[in-house]
């Protein structure tokens, strides 16, 4: 699975938001509060995993191009050559 650079970019950004809050979950975590630590990871992990999972609308026309030029354009199998 290869990023590109705006993929790369956003991924960049969740990162810088996710790891203190991941780093105060687990102080927190370790120094006794269990419910306020485990949120605080859990809201971290999933900042940085959902964005990757979810369809957004912006990503709709580009699966709609990507299927019309799959469809449109026929690659020749390899057993052919």
């Amino acid at each position: 699975m290869s990023l590109g650079i705006s993929e790369s970019i956003q991924l960049a950004a969740s990162l810088i938001f996710a790891i203190p809050l991941g780093i105060f979950g687990l102080d927190t975590l370790l120094g006794g509060d269990t419910f306020l630590g485990g949120v605080a990871l859990v809201v971290a992990v999933l900042m940085v995993v959902l964005p990757r999972m979810l369809t957004t609308p912006a990503d709709i026309p580009a699966a709609a191009a990507e299927k019309a030029v799959g469809k449109a354009v026929k690659l020749p199998d390899e057993d052919d050559e």
